[in-house]
């Protein structure tokens, strides 16, 4: 989720960044598409606060482990598996809430050297759905100058940025009240000898939050940090859902001769 990506790697979904200009650029469009071929094989989407309550009616919201934790939507519980999506990366259930760093893609903020101050639109080049071979797009530049087109993405991309740096204010205040935990679900599917267990994430701990004091409780609640805990909380039993699908369609995983299922499916 953040805006500078590690010196070896980039974010979900990206192969490539590349600044936008309109010098090197002045005839890209960008592809109309109903689907998403990339996210076919996301199983854990990054999301903002912003997004909770929207997330939670769909998927279950978890946070990831590390030094730096980011929620995550699931949209499904191993690598590789996506149950809320086709092959080709088309919705099955078309109302479902599709969240911001999806929509995004394959544009977002970065810097382009680790010192600079401000950050500039990029692309990903590899993605197929941007360049200037796209014929049925919107093109990105009109007379040298940002397109409408281009001018409503780089807003959006700026609201993201804005609602990821509130996130990490939020996930950083669950921690300094010592309310994530190592999350594990354990799921035992009928006729099964061994449960399934997941681990590999982290979640806020439900005891540790009932014992607050009622004034840390009160300023949860006046800050808006409660509801954005309790959203999370409510989606939690929407993991086992997600097991039922990916065990109809044949993609939950085998247990291993010890009965263990592989941790960190939900890293």
């Amino acid at each position: 989720m953040a805006s500078q990506p590690p010196a070896n790697a980039l974010p979900l979904f990206y192969g490539d960044l590349q600044p936008l200009s309109s010098t090197l650029h002045p005839n890209h469009k960008q592809r109309r598409i109903d689907k998403a071929p990339f996210l076919a094989n996301g199983h854990a989407i990054p999301i903002t606060i912003d997004e909770f309550v929207s997330v939670q009616r769909f998927y279950p919201l978890i946070f990831s482990t590390g030094e730096s934790p980011v929620p995550l939507a699931l949209m499904g519980l191993n690598d590789g598996v996506n149950v809320f999506v086709d092959e080709e990366g088309k919705l099955l259930d078309e109302n479902a809430y599709i969240p911001a760093y999806v929509r995004r893609y394959p544009f977002m903020l970065a810097r382009l050297q680790p010192d600079a101050e401000e950050l500039s639109l990029c692309f990903d080049p590899t993605s197929g759905l941007v360049g200037d071979d796209v014929e049925d797009g919107a093109a990105l530049f009109e007379d040298g100058k940002p397109s409408e087109t281009t001018n409503s993405i780089l807003k959006f991309c700026e609201e993201f940025e804005l609602s990821a740096q509130r996130t990490v204010s939020f996930v950083n205040e669950l921690r300094q009240s010592g309310l994530l935990m190592e999350g594990e679900v354990s799921i035992q599917p009928t006729g099964a000898e061994q449960p399934f267990v997941y681990r590999g994430f982290h979640m806020v701990n439900e005891e540790k939050l009932r014992e607050l004091p009622a004034d840390e409780v009160h300023r949860m609640n006046q800050n808006g940090m409660l509801p954005l805990i309790m959203a999370h909380l409510f989606s939690l039993p929407m993991i086992r859902d997600i097991f039922g699908r990916q065990t109809m369609l044949g993609l939950t995983p085998g247990i291993s001769p010890e009965g263990v299922v592989l941790e960190g499916a939900l890293n």
